[in-house]
This record gives C-alpha cells, structure tokens and sequence, in this order.
C-alpha cells in the first residue's frame, strides 16, 4: 500500500486535495484508498461528539436477534 500524505481543509463535506497531489493522483483512475482524518482536537466543534457518533452508528448494526449474546 501507498502511502500520501498532505494537510487539507474539509469544505462542504469534501475533503480539499492540493494540487500538487492532484497531479499525483491523475493515474488513479477508480482506485480504492483507505481514508484517515485526523483532527487536532482544539479544532473539533463542540456540537460534533464523535463519541456519540460512533456509538449511534455501532447500534445502527444491532439487531435485535443479537440480544441472545446478552445474557453471558
């Protein structure tokens, strides 16, 4: 695996790529990558808990025939 690294900005969703990498990137065509974010956490808004958030999307997963695995 390939690794690129760069500092960006998200915008409207979107994560802002620098020119410079775009040109790396033009061969690229359909590729899957592996995205990180990392965010310096005086920068991370106050309405936004990414703990809250990974909890939500973690029981969006449970089902209810998963209760069997409860009582252990």
């Amino acid at each position: 695996m390939r690794a690129i690294e760069f500092k960006s900005k998200l915008s409207k969703n979107r994560i802002l790529i620098p020119k410079k990498i775009q040109s790396e990137l033009q061969d690229t065509d359909e590729k899957n990558v592996q995205v990180i974010l990392l965010f310096n956490d005086s920068e991370i808004n106050g309405d936004l808990d990414l703990k809250q958030i990974a909890t939500e999307q973690f029981f969006n997963g449970y089902a209810d025939s998963d209760s069997i695995y409860d009582k252990y």
